[in-house]
């Protein structure tokens, strides 16, 4: 018997469910009552409990909220105590709490060991606690996904090592053609930007503008289409400054400035204020005769040839041709040339990265061929153990002639990756398809499950299926929401004794209507309802002795004192205990 996972459970508003507790066993807890009566809601707290969608129809009708609060021994070194304890939760000695509460406008609400959590973490930790089992579960046995996935779980590290590689192959796969159709599609494109920026670079190399060169070529520009304007000027100034020998009588610069110093030297030494003045005239008369000789030779070397302004305006008309393509001015017009350089080096490289692409995707799909062989054998094996294992169980549950096997195929695909010579379809699981086949008796062909069994042979195919899963890959809570429906008799008593047998190495809780099943529980839930005329409570009563009694013989006929249904009650008590 293993330690208790799922302790308690108190739910409170929820449904017809006014306020209750719900004690569990650590082997098998079986959850009766009559239609109606509140048993579903033991199993919606519990999908509450573990992350699941919050609906506020589920609220009772005139109150604010339903709350759902249960009590889950865990490992304290176990995997779920250190996700728990990572998102600040403390545990209650070797124990979570757990609380949801969802409000009539539809808020929820998750605390885990008194620190509010994210829903979704409730969600994480049910993977590692709690596998639930209903009519929807059974539905969700039929789809060939969910088989092939019960299959690889069976198969165990022989599958999930090989699965692992291949997925990241097959992902890495996918990853490398989508490049190398991008490169492949966009390659017209690709190829006509190339050409622009070829003709661009080609424009500018023939050109060869320099740094700079469009401000210096511009000023010169200027200069040269006023020289005339400028020579006059420069020798107007020379002469006011330094006189013309053809006019002796003119009044220069040069002469009254050397007057106003000649007039001042002779008296300097009478005062040192006249003598300060004396100096700067003499300074005057230096500047003055520096300007008068650098106006002269200004004019002197003038450039005022119309053809160097001819070649300037060329040189500028061709630089103009480039920033008006290329950039606002020359300097824009380099910076788009080395990046379109580095552009077009990135082009060119597409054919040398198409090569690579096409190497490694060629890589990728012959080691996926092998990994995918490799799968395909692994389940293959798998799929002999697993199908006798369930076939060996189904004896048990009534069904001495059943036989389960499963078909492992491979769809044909000419686009596909070759496995065991053939070009097959293949997805991120391999290139499996699995089918879990039912034949229920002798003569009878195998039949896919989902048209070959009815209800209750399919719930005891997927019961079948988790008493094998828990000698390989146990969880630590079974939940079954009504597996037995459609079963009766003397199945139904094998069922029983099935449960009984998982709940030695797990606990399991079975919320069922019959009472052979309810038999072999180690506890009993009643969930019974009261209509006083203006509420409606559920209750849930551990049930013991007589009357545990008398709802098996309700169950059994329908009349709680009926002689025959309590003696057979009895009886099935019996025999539970004695297999016990």
């Amino acid at each position: 018997m293993v330690s208790v996972v799922l302790e308690e459970m108190r739910i409170r508003s929820l449904g017809v469910i006014e306020d209750a507790v719900v004690e569990l066993s650590p082997g098998f807890t079986a959850v009766t009552g009559e239609t109606g009566a509140g048993k579903t809601m033991v199993v919606t707290s519990l999908g509450l409990l573990l992350g699941g969608r919050a609906d506020p129809a589920l609220v009772r009708i005139g109150a604010p909220s339903a709350v759902v609060e249960g009590r889950v021994t865990v490992t304290r070194d176990g995997p779920a105590a250190r996700r728990a304890q990572e998102a600040g939760a403390e545990l209650d000695e070797d124990a979570l709490l757990i609380s949801r509460t969802v409000s009539a406008e539809g808020r929820s609400r998750a605390h885990l060991g008194g620190r509010s959590v994210p829903v979704g973490l409730l969600g994480e930790l049910a993977d590692e606690l709690v596998a639930v089992h209903g009519q929807t579960d059974q539905q969700g046995l039929l789809k060939p996904a969910r088989q092939r996935g019960a299959l690889d779980r069976y198969a165990g590290d022989a599958v999930a090592v090989p699965l692992t590689a291949y997925r990241e192959a097959f992902h890495r796969l996918r990853a490398v053609s989508a490049e190398l159709d991008e490169l492949s599609t966009r390659a017209r494109e690709r190829a006509q930007e190339a050409d622009l920026l070829r003709f661009g670079l080609g424009e500018i190399e023939a050109v060869e503008p320099r740094a700079g060169e469009d401000a210096e070529l511009a000023a010169e520009a200027e200069r040269l289409g006023h020289a005339e304007a400028l020579a006059s000027a420069a020798a107007l100034a020379h002469r006011a400054l330094a006189g013309a020998p053809e006019d002796p009588e003119a009044v220069d610069a040069t002469t009254l400035v050397g007057a106003a110093g000649r007039a001042l030297e002779a008296v300097r030494s009478h005062d040192p204020a006249l003598a300060a003045l004396a100096d700067r005239i003499g300074e005057i008369s230096i500047l003055v005769a520096d300007v008068a000789g650098e106006l002269a030779g200004y004019a002197d070397n003038l450039d005022a040839d119309p053809r160097r302004l001819a070649a300037v305006e060329e040189r500028r008309a061709a630089l103009g041709a480039l920033t008006r393509k290329y950039g606002e001015d020359v300097a824009a017009v380099l910076k788009w040339a080395e990046e379109s350089t580095g552009r077009l080096t990135e082009l060119e490289g597409d054919d040398d990265r198409i090569g690579e692409l096409t190497a490694e995707r060629d890589a990728l799909r012959a080691e996926l061929s092998g990994l995918a062989q490799t799968l395909t054998d692994a389940r293959a094996e798998a799929a002999a153990r697993f199908a006798d294992a369930v076939t060996a169980e189904l004896a048990s549950l009534a069904m001495p002639h059943a036989r389960v096997s499963f078909a492992v195929r491979q769809s044909e695909d000419p686009d596909g990756i070759e496995v065991g010579g053939r070009s097959v379809a293949y997805g991120p699981s391999g290139a499996d398809e699995v089918e879990l086949l039912l034949a229920p008796h002798p003569g009878a062909p195998a039949r896919p499950i989902a048209k070959g069994a009815s209800g209750g042979e399919l719930s005891r195919v997927m019961l079948a299926v988790e008493v094998v899963f828990a000698g390989t890959d146990p969880v630590p809570t079974y939940l079954f929401d009504e597996v037995d429906a459609g079963v009766g008799g003397k199945a139904a008593v094998e069922i029983g004794r099935r449960l009984a047998k998982l709940a030695r190495s797990a606990q399991v809780v079975v919320v069922t209507h019959l009472p052979q099943v309810a038999a072999f529980a180690d506890r009993q839930l009643l969930v019974e309802k009261t209509n006083d005329g203006s509420v409606t409570r559920s209750g849930v009563t551990v049930l013991e002795g007589e009357d545990r009694v008398r709802e098996l013989s309700r169950m059994l006929a329908g009349q709680e004192d009926s002689e025959t249904a309590r003696a057979h009650a009895e009886e099935l008590l019996a025999t539970a205990r004695a297999e016990g």
